[in-house]
């Protein structure tokens, strides 16, 4: 994996992207996206707190892939594809170093199975658990170093 600065909106054009989640879904079906990198998708794909809610009461609290996204920025054609990365089991709580660690295995599956069709990209994340997971990236980064490889990049925001 590398580590890089900048805006993950703008690195992530025309590639893939996880967005951190939880577990949680409330009363109204919908997943907790309320902070971070998750209420971002949340304001700019209304319909993804929904989706993501059914498919974790359906299958529990995974990797799915959620959307692919094309529109155009600046006058030109842009797509990302978007996964779920779960590192929290309910919002509240602080990131679980054993969930990052599974996502991180369940995303790499999951993009064989892409690959078998012929598709490889970048993947862009922001630091799983970090934030308002309330982990350091010295916890995270050993769990992931050894599971994701060079095709996944780490964006830390800019200073």
């Amino acid at each position: 994996m590398k580590e890089v600065e900048g805006d993950i909106w703008e690195l992530s054009r025309n590639a893939y992207m996880t967005v951190t989640t939880n577990g949680y879904v409330n009363r109204k079906g919908q997943c907790v996206m309320g902070r971070g990198i998750a209420l971002e998708v949340a304001q700019r794909w209304p319909q993804i707190p929904l989706e993501l809610g059914h498919l974790v009461q359906m299958h529990g609290n995974h990797v799915y892939d959620l959307i692919e996204y094309h529109s155009a920025e600046n006058f030109v054609r842009v797509w990302r594809r978007l996964f779920s990365f779960p590192v929290k089991h309910t919002w509240s709580e602080p990131a679980d170093l054993r969930l990052i660690r599974r996502s991180a295995e369940e995303l790499v599956v999951l993009l064989a199975q892409l690959k078998q069709s012929g598709v490889k990209r970048k993947v862009y994340m922001t630091r799983p658990g970090c934030g308002n997971g309330r982990r350091t990236w010295e916890e995270v980064k050993p769990i992931l170093a050894p599971i994701l490889d060079d095709r996944f990049i780490i964006v830390e925001k800019n200073p």
